[in-house]
Protein backbone atom coordinates (compact mmCIF):
# COMPACT_ATOMS: atom_id res chain seq x y z
CA UNK A 1 0.00 0.00 0.00
CA UNK A 2 1.35 3.39 -0.95
CA UNK A 3 -0.17 6.51 0.54
CA UNK A 4 0.07 10.00 -0.89
CA UNK A 5 -0.87 12.98 1.28
CA UNK A 6 -1.62 16.34 -0.28
CA UNK A 7 -3.35 19.62 0.37
CA UNK A 8 -1.08 21.30 2.86
CA UNK A 9 -0.17 24.94 2.70
CA UNK A 10 -0.03 28.27 4.46
CA UNK A 11 -3.20 29.72 5.94
CA UNK A 12 -4.08 32.42 8.41
CA UNK A 13 -5.53 31.58 11.80
CA UNK A 14 -9.24 30.94 11.50
CA UNK A 15 -8.90 29.66 7.98
CA UNK A 16 -9.47 26.22 6.51
CA UNK A 17 -7.55 23.58 4.63
CA UNK A 18 -8.48 20.19 3.30
CA UNK A 19 -5.92 17.40 3.25
CA UNK A 20 -6.35 14.33 1.11
CA UNK A 21 -4.82 10.88 1.43
CA UNK A 22 -4.86 8.74 -1.68
CA UNK A 23 -3.97 5.08 -1.67
CA UNK A 24 -2.60 2.88 -4.36
CA UNK A 25 -3.10 -0.82 -3.89
CA UNK A 26 -5.87 -2.39 -1.81
CA UNK A 27 -8.95 -0.30 -1.34
CA UNK A 28 -9.46 1.48 1.95
CA UNK A 29 -12.67 -0.35 2.73
CA UNK A 30 -10.79 -3.03 4.67
CA UNK A 31 -8.61 -0.59 6.56
CA UNK A 32 -8.46 1.92 9.34
CA UNK A 33 -7.08 5.21 8.04
CA UNK A 34 -5.70 7.89 10.26
CA UNK A 35 -4.13 11.31 10.22
CA UNK A 36 -1.22 12.21 12.47
CA UNK A 37 0.89 15.31 12.80
CA UNK A 38 4.33 16.26 14.02
CA UNK A 39 5.31 19.76 14.96
CA UNK A 40 8.97 20.84 15.14
CA UNK A 41 10.59 19.52 18.29
CA UNK A 42 7.55 17.48 19.26
CA UNK A 43 6.55 13.87 18.98
CA UNK A 44 4.12 12.71 16.36
CA UNK A 45 0.56 12.80 17.65
CA UNK A 46 -2.73 11.30 16.63
CA UNK A 47 -5.24 13.63 14.97
CA UNK A 48 -8.14 11.57 13.62
CA UNK A 49 -9.02 8.18 12.26
CA UNK A 50 -11.82 6.46 10.45
CA UNK A 51 -12.74 2.82 10.43
CA UNK A 52 -14.05 2.37 6.96
CA UNK A 53 -16.26 -0.54 7.81
CA UNK A 54 -19.06 0.95 9.86
CA UNK A 55 -17.81 4.51 9.54
CA UNK A 56 -16.57 4.87 13.11
CA UNK A 57 -14.54 8.04 13.58
CA UNK A 58 -12.43 9.38 16.41
CA UNK A 59 -10.55 12.63 17.00
CA UNK A 60 -8.01 14.01 19.38
CA UNK A 61 -9.39 16.47 21.89
CA UNK A 62 -7.32 19.26 20.38
CA UNK A 63 -9.10 19.07 17.02
CA UNK A 64 -12.55 17.82 17.98
CA UNK A 65 -15.23 20.09 16.61
CA UNK A 66 -12.86 21.73 14.12
CA UNK A 67 -11.59 18.84 12.00
CA UNK A 68 -13.64 16.26 10.13
CA UNK A 69 -12.34 13.03 8.63
CA UNK A 70 -14.27 11.36 5.85
CA UNK A 71 -13.71 8.83 3.14
CA UNK A 72 -14.58 8.63 -0.53
CA UNK A 73 -15.01 5.03 -1.58
CA UNK A 74 -15.07 5.90 -5.27
CA UNK A 75 -11.80 7.82 -5.23
CA UNK A 76 -10.28 5.60 -2.50
CA UNK A 77 -9.25 8.66 -0.55
CA UNK A 78 -9.58 9.83 3.02
CA UNK A 79 -9.77 13.57 3.53
CA UNK A 80 -9.27 15.71 6.58
CA UNK A 81 -11.26 18.93 6.54
CA UNK A 82 -9.64 21.39 8.92
CA UNK A 83 -11.60 24.47 9.95
CA UNK A 84 -10.87 27.28 12.37
CA UNK A 85 -7.17 26.54 12.18
CA UNK A 86 -4.92 27.75 14.96
CA UNK A 87 -1.16 28.45 14.96
CA UNK A 88 -0.72 25.38 17.18
CA UNK A 89 -2.04 23.24 14.32
CA UNK A 90 1.17 23.97 12.42
CA UNK A 91 2.87 20.66 11.71
CA UNK A 92 3.67 18.09 9.08
CA UNK A 93 0.57 15.98 8.63
CA UNK A 94 0.81 12.30 7.77
CA UNK A 95 -1.81 9.83 6.73
CA UNK A 96 -1.47 6.22 7.69
CA UNK A 97 -3.42 3.03 7.34
CA UNK A 98 -3.66 -0.36 8.92
CA UNK A 99 -5.49 -3.53 8.14
CA UNK A 100 -8.28 -4.11 10.59
CA UNK A 101 -6.86 -6.26 13.38
CA UNK A 102 -3.24 -5.35 12.69
CA UNK A 103 -2.94 -3.47 15.97
CA UNK A 104 -0.78 -0.68 14.64
CA UNK A 105 -0.60 1.65 11.67
CA UNK A 106 1.42 -0.20 9.04
CA UNK A 107 1.61 2.13 6.07
CA UNK A 108 2.56 5.80 6.08
CA UNK A 109 2.46 8.60 3.56
CA UNK A 110 5.22 11.13 3.10
CA UNK A 111 3.63 14.03 4.94
CA UNK A 112 2.33 17.42 3.93
CA UNK A 113 3.19 20.70 5.65
CA UNK A 114 0.48 22.81 7.23
CA UNK A 115 1.46 26.25 8.48
CA UNK A 116 -1.00 28.49 10.28
CA UNK A 117 0.03 32.09 10.76
CA UNK A 118 -1.28 34.22 13.58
Amino acid sequence: VQLQASGGGLVQAGGSLRLSCAASGPRFNTYIVGWFRQAPGKEREFVARIMWSGGSKSYSDSVKGRFTIFGDSVKNTVDLQMNNLKPEDTAVYYCASQRIGAGRFEYWGQGTQVTVSS
